[in-house]
């Protein structure tokens, strides 16, 4: 049980990073001028909004591990697979999900196929 805690805890965070990408480069979109040693060129906002709807998937998904809820594992393995597989399409980021999502899905599977199997098990 401990381990799922922990993965829905890492979860949780990864979601709550996707988000703050969001608010990272709000003020860039509104207009507020960069530093000179800045050269930070933001990124389209369908990748931002696309973060966004990410996170927000994580969160749910890490809440329901959290809550010891069936479909939030398997939801919360797929949602970890994806990042996983796609990390090389958002380089350098790509890696903060992959070991995020690598992590959270160790600690995940370590857990569903442990020892006893069956007994640990979210219902």
């Amino acid at each position: 049980m401990k381990r799922y805690k922990a993965a829905a805890i890492i979860i949780i965070i990864h979601g709550l990073i996707e988000i703050g990408g969001f608010f990272s480069v709000l003020p860039i979109w509104l207009g507020a001028e960069q530093a000179d040693w800045m050269s930070f060129e933001p990124p389209p906002p369908i990748v931002v909004i696309g973060g966004v709807i990410w996170g927000v998937l994580r969160l749910i998904g890490g809440f329901a591990l959290y809550k010891n809820r069936m479909w939030g594992f398997w939801f919360s393995v797929i949602l970890c697979v994806k990042a996983i597989y796609a990390m090389f399409e958002f380089l350098p980021f790509g890696l903060m999900d992959a070991t995020l999502g690598s992590v959270a899905l160790i600690l995940m599977l370590t857990q569903y196929f442990g020892k006893k199997a069956g007994k640990d098990r979210p219902h």
